[in-house]
């Protein structure tokens, strides 16, 4: 095995076991997401006394759950993908395909998402920027830090599965079995 095909492989290995464990952390999530609204509507309904602090957990909890699911989602390939025309092409022309969506949609989005969320994150940390609701949740740049961060993520999970479509259009890898492409219509 020469090192660059070592290389594709360990780090797409690494990149897919630590997303595929920080999505198992992060679903839990949403098992708290649904604690905290069941609390919120019993507090608000049965007893007239609604919490800002958990109507902004909630919007935290859902943050998380989806920013970094999306990143979970493109490594489980449980994404939705419009086949249309591509599950008809032969293995060769999907991974192109992949690689010509990778590079021309999903980097530049990444790219744009990324670089401005760091700004957004450090201009609410500059201004030590808080709920506007007196009873509502501290620090705002944590959860802004949340956009940078799973887009990041996200980055790094497409630039791993770019490497996977062009080492394996290089031979690097065996096509047969590879969970990164869709199966083509029988």
């Amino acid at each position: 095995m020469d090192s660059s095909k070592a290389f594709v492989e360990i780090a797409n290995t690494s990149v897919d076991t630590f997303v595929r464990g920080a999505g198992q952390v992060i679903c839990w999530a949403n098992a708290l997401l649904i604690g905290v609204i069941i609390t919120q509507v019993v507090l608000r309904y049965g007893f007239s006394q609604g919490q800002v602090f958990l109507e902004e957990l909630q919007w935290h909890l859902f943050a998380l759950a989806i920013v970094f699911g999306i990143a979970f989602a493109q490594v489980t390939d449980s994404h939705i993908r419009v086949d249309i025309l591509a599950s008809r092409f032969s293995e060769k022309t999907r991974r192109l395909w992949e690689i010509f969506g990778i590079v021309v949609f999903i980097l530049p989005f990444v790219w744009v998402v990324f670089y401005h969320g760091l700004d957004f994150v450090a201009e609410s940390w500059r201004l030590n920027e808080h709920s506007s609701a007196p009873s509502g949740l501290p620090w705002r740049w944590a959860i802004k830090a949340v956009i940078p961060l799973g887009f990041g993520l996200l980055g790094v999970v497409v630039l791993a599965r770019l490497a996977r479509h062009v080492a394996a259009l290089a031979g690097h890898f065996r096509s047969h079995g590879d969970s990164d492409m869709p199966s083509p219509p029988r």
